[in-house]
């Protein structure tokens, strides 16, 4: 990891407690992603930021493999603990370094609530693109920029000290993440912003979601 860079810190401290926490962002992104529409009946499937596995363990229900990325020792544990051996490799790796697949062996890649911590879209709408087969997605469920310039950021009350933590992100407009996955020679297909149930009418989309395709 770069020297200076506390994200991975920040999630090991949250990992004993991720999946208990109040979380309103993680449960509707889990919505987000099960109601996108993803084929994934006998793909391979590559995940950023797995996570605790909130996510993994309903792709490896659909995919035939499943290759899970994190860099928090602690979250990929917990994400261990939860799916037993089989069609799911889990990997620590940082998604901002090329990612450890082959050139053009995906069906799709996935990624949630990971890119606000990434300073730099291109390289991974590059990496995407070049993982990708022919025809393959990429789908991104992300903490809406709109929220963000509210100040909003992924925290957490540590459970050893009680202590707030803020973990490092970074305020991607929505234009960026458009026009970063285009420079990729991606073609969109679909952009999402979602609400939780019983928002009001006048209240900012929570999460925003693309899908994008290689031609």
């Amino acid at each position: 990891m770069p020297a200076g860079d506390d994200v991975a810190g920040a999630y090991d401290r949250w990992a004993a407690s991720y999946d208990a926490d109040v979380n309103p962002t993680r449960d509707l992104d889990a919505l987000v992603l099960r109601s996108s529409g993803l084929e994934l009946g006998g793909a391979d499937v590559l995940e950023l930021g797995c996570g605790t596995g909130k996510n993994t363990a309903w792709l490896a229900r659909a995919a035939r493999r499943v290759v899970a990325l994190d860099f928090s020792r602690g979250m990929l544990e917990r994400a261990r603990s939860r799916l037993p051996p089989g069609r799911v490799h889990f990997v620590r790796h940082d998604v901002r370094q090329p990612w450890p697949v082959r050139s053009s062996s995906m069906d799709a890649v996935i990624g949630n609530l990971v890119l606000e911590h990434v300073a730099e879209l291109g390289p991974i709408f590059t990496e995407a693109a070049r993982v990708l087969r022919p025809g393959g997605r990429l789908f991104l469920c992300e903490f809406h920029p709109f929220r963000q310039w509210g100040g909003r950021q992924a925290r957490f009350t540590d459970p050893a000290t009680g202590e707030m933590i803020h973990v490092r992100a970074y305020v991607h407009s929505v234009s960026d993440y458009v026009n970063g996955g285009l420079a990729a020679g991606l073609r969109l297909l679909h952009l999402g912003e979602t609400h939780e149930a019983g928002a009001a009418p006048d209240a900012l989309p929570r999460l925003l979601s693309l899908l994008f395709q290689r031609p």
